[in-house]
């Protein structure tokens, strides 16, 4: 039998791009795909072991309350538009794991959150597209849990410190963002990009600090530089708010800085 120690399993907040990226061409530059794609193949490979499960923090899912998906077989839930058809027709078929959810809601509810479990979701293009490339498989028992509505960093960081004892059971949380989120800025990356990198670094030197700094500089990362040009909403930050409240006193690395039509993101990883 594994001992605890090789069952503990990193956390993880990882970029999921744009869209169904990696099966259709959406005009992104190759080689900036190619990159992004590469590092997802490899994400099995931080952990010890094939974990147990995979719980999962997207950005596109919020519901008034943290929400757990609790389907024995969830569905796919294409939650883009304006695709080609071959788009909709991607599939990811991983288990999922009704004791995990009732676990996270448990978790949760000792923590002081009140919680609830939706049977009829379906895994979200934050997850399965980054998934399929790094599990393609599709045999690792997966959760995706919501962000709370209000999207308050320090409520997260305490979501992800309630939730931390799962890695202890082999369960890898893993956060899907992306580190920079201004769409509008496309229009313009020349103009955009030293906002971009201003908050890129400010972001990599704050995910790196010991853990009592970095959950200060993440609870005010609206101070930041360039905060509001690099998220004017902060859906796709708040999933690295739980990864880091799970990550306790683990330092984190970033093994993944790309670009997407110049601009720059990032992913972090902890344990």
């Amino acid at each position: 039998m594994d001992s605890v120690e090789s069952k503990r399993m990193p956390v993880a907040y990882l970029p999921h791009g744009g869209g169904p990226w990696p099966f259709v061409d959406l005009g992104f530059p190759r080689h900036e795909l190619e990159s992004l794609a590469a590092y997802l193949r490899a994400l099995p490979a931080v952990a010890p072991s094939k974990p147990e499960a995979l719980l999962v923090i997207s950005a596109h899912w919020e519901e008034p309350v943290p929400t757990v998906m609790s389907a024995e077989a969830p569905p796919m839930l294409y939650d883009y538009y304006g695709f080609p058809p071959e788009a909709y027709r991607v599939t990811w078929p991983a288990p999922g794991h009704p004791a995990l959810a009732l676990e996270v809601r448990r978790l949760l509810e000792s923590a002081g959150f009140r919680s609830a479990e939706d049977k009829q979701r379906g895994f979200d293009h934050g997850t399965f597209v980054p998934l399929k490339l790094a599990y393609p498989a599709a045999d690792v028992p997966t959760v995706q849990l919501s962000l709370k509505a209000g999207l308050d960093p320090a409520e997260h960081i305490a979501m992800g410190r309630a939730l931390a004892p799962l890695r202890e059971r082999g369960v890898f949380i893993v956060g899907s963002g992306m580190s920079y989120h201004n769409l509008r800025a496309l229009r313009d990356p020349r103009g955009a990009e030293p906002h971009a990198r201003a908050f890129d670094s400010w972001l990599q030197e704050t995910g790196t600090a010991p853990e009592e700094e970095r959950t200060r500089r993440l609870i005010a990362w609206t101070s930041a530089p360039s905060a509001r040009m690099a998220h004017s909403r902060e859906e796709h930050l708040l999933p690295l708010m739980v990864v880091a409240g799970a990550a306790g006193k683990d330092l984190g690395s970033v093994p993944y800085s790309g670009q997407m039509f110049g601009l720059p993101f990032s992913a972090y990883h902890y344990g």
